[in-house]
């Protein structure tokens, strides 16, 4: 494969734009022979005759005017990467704090896409509930955070929105046993939205597992000791929902987005990635429902 060289398309590019070696050679800050000897390997690496040197000054032949359009495209983004990756404002540190059940599939693909696109931005992933990510916010501790609330507080963007469902063990029968038998941790935001509703449906329940663990919740349930509500599509593999004419409808729940106004260079990309991420589920999830 052969490569061309961004140096000698610069200089072409500031030859075409300025009307002349001359004048490019002063843009350049180089001298008139180096600029020419530029243009020469130019020509000699593509086989082709870039300038017209017949009349007093210097214009394209075809094949140059071809040229052009590439070698001004080319030399942008040669520009732009080298500013993205080396500017000083590209770099830093950001936290992103999310909701234990929403870190998948989304937060991994956003976090390689930031590394990529953004080397010298440092993204540091923390996972909690959201009355904790939402305390932390309000502190200034974390930069962004995505939450799960039935709507979305002061400040909050709503990227998504899911049915809350009941899940058990495969095969299990604990959702059919009275009182229901309901796993959830201390903290978890669900509790309220399950309490409410059993309160209000007149199920007998009771709270089979309280604990600070989500892998204590999960064990539980898949051994089919326990049910417990998980947002559509984020359940544990080892998980399944239970059909939804057998338990009380949960509703829905909204995947809310947080963002500091502080360093908005860094943070919107960030913000860019998570929306658009978000935007393909919700695209899937319109085209199952259609």
């Amino acid at each position: 494969m052969r490569n061309l060289d961004i140096t000698t398309l610069r200089s072409f590019l500031t030859v075409a734009e300025a009307g002349g070696v001359t004048r490019a050679a002063g843009f350049l800050n180089l001298t008139q022979s180096a600029v020419s000897m530029q243009l020469k390997r130019l020509e000699e690496s593509l086989g082709l005759a870039l300038l017209d040197r017949s009349g007093r000054g210097v214009a394209l032949t075809p094949a140059g005017e071809q040229l052009l359009t590439y070698a001004r495209r080319m030399v942008e983004l040669n520009d732009e990467i080298y500013a993205r990756l080396t500017a000083t404002d590209w770099k830093g540190e950001l936290v992103l704090g999310v909701q234990h059940d929403v870190v998948y599939p989304v937060i991994p693909r956003v976090m390689k896409k930031m590394q990529r696109d953004f080397p010298r931005v440092r993204l540091q992933l923390i996972s909690a509930y959201t009355a904790v990510l939402k305390e932390q916010f309000a502190r200034g501790e974390v930069d962004v955070i995505l939450t799960t609330e039935a709507e979305p507080g002061e400040g909050g963007e709503p990227v998504l929105e899911l049915p809350l469902r009941w899940y058990g063990a495969p095969n299990g029968t604990a959702w059919k046993v009275r009182p229901l038998r309901v796993a959830l941790t201390r903290h978890c935001g669900f509790r309220p939205v399950v309490s409410a509703l059993m309160e209000r449906e007149g199920l007998d329940w009771e709270l089979a597992v309280d604990s600070e663990s989500d892998r204590t919740i999960e064990v539980s349930v898949a051994a089919d000791l326990a049910v417990t509500p998980v947002l559509e599509g984020h359940a544990p593999a080892h998980l399944e929902m239970i059909p939804m004419d057998d338990l009380p409808d949960l509703g829905t729940q909204a995947i809310c987005l947080y963002a500091s106004s502080a360093r908005p260079h860094l943070i919107e990309p960030l913000l860019e990635a998570l929306r658009a991420e978000f935007g393909v589920l919700r695209g899937r999830r319109d085209i199952a429902a259609a």
